[in-house]
């Protein structure tokens, strides 16, 4: 019996892992979307939309920008910290997953108003903004998921 408790253990571990691992590479999916468009944005060359045909309504917009900030940057940010506390996760540390979860959370809220802001103040959606929000909530359900794996 002290057998199977022992070889459990690092079972569960590694299983747990994953999902911070996972968490992580998202993450850095939607760090080099936002990175994207934060360069294009600050060479003012434009993106070129080939799924939908409102990247440039959306991204010239005054909604574009906080303090002359591209919201990309701010994007950029938001995923190299998810990024961050998933892969400290990943070695073991808990409270950075609790930390993600939140961080996760309040990206996606914010995301929920950028997509409210793109369909009906802008009348316009753009592909890699899309792009982004579903980054973001996939970030959200493996963090979910994660609850439900305990």
């Amino acid at each position: 019996m002290t057998d199977i408790a022992v070889n459990e253990a690092p079972i569960q571990g590694a299983s747990i892992a994953k999902l911070p691992v996972l968490g992580a590479i998202v993450a850095l999916a939607g760090l080099a979307d936002s990175a994207y468009l934060t360069v294009h944005h600050l060479t003012a060359e434009p993106v070129p939309c080939t799924i939908v045909a409102g990247c440039e309504t959306v991204l010239t917009s005054s909604y574009a920008q906080i303090g002359g900030i591209p919201l990309a940057a701010f994007g950029a940010a938001a995923y190299f910290v998810a990024f961050s506390l998933a892969l400290l996760a990943a070695f073991g540390n808990k409270m950075m997953w609790t930390l993600f979860g939140i961080q996760v959370v309040i990206m996606s809220l914010f995301t929920l108003w950028l997509l409210y802001l793109q369909g009906y103040v802008i009348g316009a959606f753009c592909q890699f903004c899309l792009i982004s929000a579903l980054t973001t909530f996939s970030m959200l359900g493996i963090f979910i998921a994660s609850r439900f794996t305990r």
